[in-house]
């Protein structure tokens, strides 16, 4: 028991110093360092952790996904210490990654978190865990090496002596040099972002991976991959941006269409939202493509709003329903009267739901409202299909909540089990909490973006995204 506790205490005090510095930050075109060692002098590395708005949103996004996992496990019994062990290692990873402004330390804490998430998946996971966790394991491998390339490639052509993105942003690098090593680098953080067609490891990571590690994968690693492409890649090599900029867009829309026609067609009810967050990870790509304010600010925010909306449609998909009922296959879900043994967690679901699929008022729809836009002023019709996958998304949801929830066809429903029929575990303290935590999150940031806005946008004005810029011409 005192390990969870120790757990929630730490994701806790993770959130607290994350609201606490975005206080303290209040906003502005400025990179604030906040640690500054050298490391490894003879390479020029050094232990450089900074902030600015960008980081600060995904780290409060880090904290709440992290007190909110803690609190959805609770019911974890097996080699407890060990699964928060490697939780908590995941997390810190993350942190590391969001807030390393030396590129050498943030490929470090990169694969740091690469460990943690094949043993979370392989010991505490179902469905074909074992396989799961290699394919997610390899992948994530094989994008770093990618990434690894491209950052050592510019520390060299470079000449500045240093992994300080802010020096090698600085640097001019040749043209030819952009053409290919931006796509190297881009690529390599994208898998993890899931980029299509790239995005196989998602679904099946999700649906294997414990509900708390979905609710991580989902929340806040598959936005490791779309950081680094923006942090790094975006910043590093503007020009080869420009270069692959349509094909990088329509990569990113194919993932908008392609995921949401799949999850229309799913029975397990966890592949829906696996699938689903392929689609919604398409938006932030789109919105890094279009190369103007409105869609990269668009593009995280969504980071942030898919983070918080995934991460809860995770909790009620592996907690709140799979361990009651026993069962994911919504054929068989559909004749359970969920609604009437279980009605707070079919509100929960419900609003989650409405959330993803971009109900005015929730954090969905402020931001892939801004893709959409940054979108149709960069290329028209990739904006045009975007919104065919908001249709395809608006139809996969409500159809699953009908299906689950608020089916009451019986014309060939089977006989009743005594596990079909029973008496359903309400939701526990610790659900609620977790529950609410999230939906308030997203209804504030849907009513009031400028909360998170104001941190972001200023981001784009400091001199780490000059080259950008000017490359986009803005």
């Amino acid at each position: 028991m005192m390990s969870r506790w120790v757990a929630l205490g730490t994701a806790g005090l993770g959130l607290v110093l994350g609201l606490f510095g975005a206080v303290e930050f209040g906003g502005g075109p400025v990179v604030q360092t906040i640690v500054e060692q050298r490391w490894i002098a003879v390479l020029g590395i050094d232990f450089t952790l900074a902030v600015d708005g960008i980081s600060i949103v995904l780290v409060l996004l880090t904290g709440l996904a992290a007190v909110s996992g803690v609190l959805i496990s609770w019911n974890v019994e097996h080699r407890i210490k060990e699964y928060y062990a490697f939780y908590l290692t995941l997390i810190g990873g993350v942190y590391g990654v969001f807030l390393s402004f030396d590129l050498f330390l943030l490929f470090v804490f990169y694969e740091i978190a690469i460990v943690p998430k094949y043993f979370l998946i392989a010991i505490w996971g179902s469905t074909r865990r074992e396989y799961a966790a290699m394919k997610l394991a390899l992948y994530s491998f094989v994008g770093s090496a990618l990434v690894l390339i491209g950052i050592i490639a510019a520390y060299v052509v470079s000449g500045v002596f240093s992994f300080d993105i802010r020096d090698l942003a600085a640097a001019e690098f040749p043209m030819e040099f952009q053409i290919w090593a931006f796509p190297l680098v881009f690529v390599g953080f994208a898998i993890l972002a899931g980029l299509w067609p790239f995005h196989t490891w998602a679904p099946t990571g999700h649906v294997a991976a414990p509900t708390a590690a979905s609710m991580l994968l989902a929340g806040v690693v598959m936005k490791l991959g779309a950081y680094g492409a923006l942090r790094v890649a975006m910043t590093l090599f503007p020009q080869g941006l420009v270069y692959w900029q349509d094909t990088l867009a329509g990569l990113a829309v194919v993932g908008i269409v392609y995921g949401a026609l799949v999850a229309l067609t799913q029975k397990d009810f966890k592949f829906v939202i696996g699938y689903s967050s392929v689609s919604h990870m398409g938006f932030v790509l789109l919105g890094m493509a279009s190369l103007n304010l409105i869609g990269l600010s668009g593009a995280v925010l969504q980071m942030f709003s898919h983070g918080i909306i995934a991460g809860l449609l995770f909790a009620v998909v592996g907690r709140m329903v799979y361990e009651r009922t026993h069962t994911r296959n919504i054929d068989e879900l559909k004749y359970m009267r969920l609604r009437a043994k279980m009605p707070a967690v079919a509100m929960v679901f419900t609003v989650a739901g409405l959330a993803s699929m971009g109900m005015p008022g929730f954090s969905g729809f402020v931001a892939e409202l801004q893709v959409i836009i940054g979108a149709w002023q960069a290329f028209p019709m990739f904006s045009v299909l975007a919104g065919v996958g908001i249709v395809i998304g608006v139809c996969y949801t409500l159809k699953t909540i009908q299906l689950v929830f608020y089916n009451e066809d019986d014309d060939s429903r089977p006989a009743p089990t005594d596990e079909s029929e029973e008496e359903m575990v309400a939701m526990t303290l610790p659900e609620r909490i977790a529950a609410w935590m999230l939906m308030l999150t997203s209804l504030l940031v849907g009513l009031y973006p400028r909360i998170l806005l104001d941190l972001i946008n200023p981001a784009f004005q400091t001199p780490l995204f000059e080259g950008l810029r000017k490359a986009a011409n803005w």
